[in-house]
């Protein structure tokens, strides 16, 4: 793997984020280990995390941390190290449960409790949320209201393309407001074709060879003068995770493919773009032209 050539364009900060949850938490895994059963399951999530802060150290890269409640209940210490190291701490929601699939009142219980959990442990206020699965759409327009009545300041829940779990093709590719103090910050696609594209990580950075995806927030940062968001999970750094073979073929692969690869891709990323957190790359810009 190697770099695309391209020097750091200072003018220019990204945001990068982390999704903070193990392997045994995500959704299309959700099947094959039942909430009753997350005490007994070994977590890998501190490992792969101290793994993460220090490939950011040695690239000089800040991030926003979107955390389970559940996690940090668990991990405290791993807490306040991210906030000490200077990164956000922001909410993932409490049990990683998609926001389509709560009533509006257990959804704001949920991100309630992940928030003061999370202020509690890492004595900072938490400003921003990201749904599970960007579960937040069409389905259940009142999401927004209720993350706004929490207290956040910033949702990045919404992902602007078409898949068979996610997204609103139709929504806005840049910050928009969706309440009296609350934005949506999606994240990034490019525009070709008449549809919005993926460049945002997760799994199309895995699938992708890298340069697609550099490509995508070069063009993003050059030709719309815009930061792009780019988010990924502690376990796909993870070759070494425990294989699901009960999961679907089309699951497995979405899971696996190229987790050997992920730590050496993300390394190169860091290398080729200026990275910073949420609150700082968008919300002082959202305030000034206010």
């Amino acid at each position: 793997m190697t770099s695309t050539g391209n020097r750091k364009d200072e003018t220019i900060v990204n945001a990068l984020t982390i999704d903070v949850e193990d392997y045994f938490q995500v959704s299309a895994l959700a099947p094959h280990f039942p909430k009753e059963c997350w005490n007994d399951t070994p977590c890998r999530v501190e490992r792969n995390v101290h793994r993460i802060l220090e490939l950011m150290h040695s690239h000089g890269a800040k991030g926003t941390f979107f955390t389970l409640g559940w996690i940090a209940e668990r991990f405290p210490k791993l807490i306040r190290l991210i906030a000490v190291e200077g990164h956000e701490i922001a909410s993932h929601g409490y049990g990683h449960q998609r926001a389509s699939d709560q009533t509006p009142e257990a959804f704001l219980a949920d991100i309630k409790l992940a928030k003061a959990v999370l202020e509690d442990i890492a004595g900072c206020d938490v400003r921003g949320y990201r749904a599970p699965s960007f579960s937040v759409g069409l389905s259940n327009p009142w999401a927004h209201d209720c993350i706004e009545s929490a207290g956040y300041a910033y949702s990045s829940s919404v992902y602007p393309v078409k898949h068979d779990h996610y997204g609103v093709p139709d929504a806005p590719r840049f910050p928009y407001p969706v309440g009296k103090g609350l934005v949506e910050i999606p994240i990034t696609t490019v525009r070709r074709f008449g549809r919005n594209w993926p460049v945002g990580g997760g799994g199309y950075f895995r699938l992708l060879p890298y340069p697609v995806s550099a490509w995508g927030i070069r063009k993003v940062n050059e030709d719309d003068r815009r930061p792009a968001i780019f988010y990924f999970h502690p376990w796909e750094i993870d070759p070494e995770q425990p294989v699901v073979k009960e999961a679907s073929a089309k699951t497995r692969f979405r899971h696996y493919v190229n987790l050997e690869r992920t730590e050496s891709r993300l390394a190169l990323l860091m290398q080729d773009f200026s990275w910073g957190r949420m609150d700082e790359v968008f919300l002082p810009a959202l305030n000034t032209s206010a």
